[in-house]
């Protein structure tokens, strides 16, 4: 704001966040939020769950992060972002299964849901940033065999991609629909799912926003229900906090714009994640 807008004298205005900022915020702005053009749409309700590691999974997650811990303050000013990002993906895939056992309190929850849902007429979404046998994908397939799921993921060729979705619209014996959150995010029309999950948590709120409106969007007759997970005790609570915290600052000064969040955590703030101080850091 401060580089597009300027006073009589032809000089930068001064901003900070606040009223004054949003104000001319709303001044400056176009946008078109989709309930202003779409007020018949169903609501979107969205719930938080948050669940235990299943005994198996702690087993695994607290030696994952221990030994992770152990590992970056022994390489010391020879820690990079990379390092960090690796340890966060290792503990976010554990958050999703226990790679030794595939016991998962996610799954155990989702299945749960589905058992009720599914047996009322409705269909799911299930999407999951990752795509193997083991965390992502092909793991939450595997597990929900007994609703005749079906997938999309990257791997997926385009022109199976249009047919898998045909076969999900027309025949009711197929439940749930699970989907890699960066296919599922992208020109897909899902509106016969009224139920979404979300298996792990992207970076990105505007990406999540994205997917789920794959069924909330024309067309949907239903209210839709999206449910977002995270474990208890990990560092997915830890990644939500931050998050969450960097998204009330957005929303307060320019209007809930959907931003890369992600792309904002500092370094100091991946640092923090694991209690750590990133004063070394330079790359």
């Amino acid at each position: 704001m401060e580089f597009v807008d300027h006073d009589s004298s032809g000089e930068p205005r001064r901003f900070w966040p606040g009223n004054e900022l949003a104000a001319r915020h709303r001044q400056l702005q176009l946008r078109r939020k989709k309930g202003d053009v779409l007020p018949e749409l169903p609501a979107k309700l969205t719930t938080k769950v948050c669940v235990e590691l299943h005994p198996d999974q702690h087993s695994s997650y607290s030696k994952a992060e221990r030994e992770g811990v152990v590992y970056l303050e022994k390489l010391g000013a020879e820690v990079r972002v990379h390092h960090l990002i690796a340890l966060l993906t290792r503990l976010k895939q554990i958050c999703n299964a226990d790679p030794k056992t595939g016991r998962s309190a996610k799954l155990d929850d989702i299945e749960n849901r589905l058992a009720e849902l599914t047996s009322q007429g409705y269909k799911a979404l299930v999407f999951s940033q990752y795509v193997d046998e083991t965390f992502g994908v092909a793991a939450v397939v595997r597990r929900l065999k007994q609703y005749n799921p079906l997938s999309i993921t990257g791997l997926t060729p385009q022109a199976e991609r249009s047919e898998v979705i045909d076969i999900f619209k027309r025949e009711a014996a197929h439940k749930v629909l699970v989907l890699s959150l960066r296919v599922g995010g992208l020109g897909l029309n899902l509106q016969e799912a009224s139920h979404v999950f979300y298996m792990d948590r992207w970076w990105n709120p505007a990406a999540e926003r994205q997917s789920e409106d794959r069924s909330h969007r024309i067309g949907q007759s239903q209210k839709v229900s999206v449910f977002k997970y995270s474990c208890v005790g990990t560092i997915e609570e830890r990644i939500d906090e931050v998050l969450e915290s960097k998204q009330r600052l957005f929303d307060e000064t320019v209007d809930d714009v959907s931003v890369d969040l992600g792309a904002r955590l500092s370094r100091e703030d991946l640092y923090s994640l694991f209690g750590l101080t990133g004063a070394s850091e330079s790359g």
